[in-house]
């Protein structure tokens, strides 16, 4: 009777491990555009059903027309890197555009390197900045890092060691080791009034 009652608690245990993925499918055949950036993530990680990269970007699409922001995020991700679909940078650069659009960082931050690697669109300096500064701005701090990078080189922007300080102190402030190790090569470069 113990061996049957440790059974029973396992198989119900494993039954409620991740979302049902029978009612995640049902509600994303109806058309409810989170239930299909769901099944998206299921088929990306397998969670419940095997992993599957093409049916992963099936479903993202179907969310992405619909406008949800982490789909468009997600399907510009399978596009910049070829997972499920061939590299097209041309269209990850037109799902992170949409993304980014919509004020979510992670696609600004993706957006403003595409522009800086001229990766689907014309390289240029200036609406790499752009993005970075959005993302920055919303506190994400790999774009933070970018924008310090950008001040110091002076690249799409005039050269000013004072905002690369700032901007390598915020991603610092956030956990972004390097940026530590930059500030330490930026400090003998500077005054110590412009360091205050």
């Amino acid at each position: 009777m113990r061996y049957l009652l440790l059974l029973v608690a396992l198989i119900t245990s494993t039954a409620f491990a991740t979302p049902d993925f029978d009612e995640t499918m049902v509600a994303a055949k109806q058309g409810a555009a989170a239930a299909q950036f769901n099944l998206g993530n299921m088929y990306d990680e397998g969670r419940g059903v095997p992993e599957n990269d093409g049916e992963a970007v099936k479903w993202f699409r179907k969310a992405a027309d619909q406008g949800l922001v982490n789909a468009q995020f997600n399907l510009g991700f399978m596009y910049d890197n070829g997972e499920g679909v061939p590299e097209n940078d041309a269209e990850a650069v037109k799902w992170y555009r949409k993304a980014a659009d919509q004020g979510y960082a992670k696609a600004q931050f993706n957006l403003g390197n595409m522009y800086d690697e001229g990766r689907g669109v014309p390289q240029n300096d200036g609406e790499a900045v752009k993005w970075f500064r959005k993302a920055a701005d919303q506190g994400y701090a790999k774009a933070q890092y970018n924008l310090a990078l950008v001040y110091y080189s002076g690249e799409g922007v005039p050269e000013n060691n004072i905002r690369a300080y700032v901007w390598l102190s915020m991603a610092k402030t956030q956990g972004t080791a390097v940026a530590a190790g930059n500030i330490d090569i930026l400090k003998p470069q500077m005054t110590k009034q412009q360091i205050a």
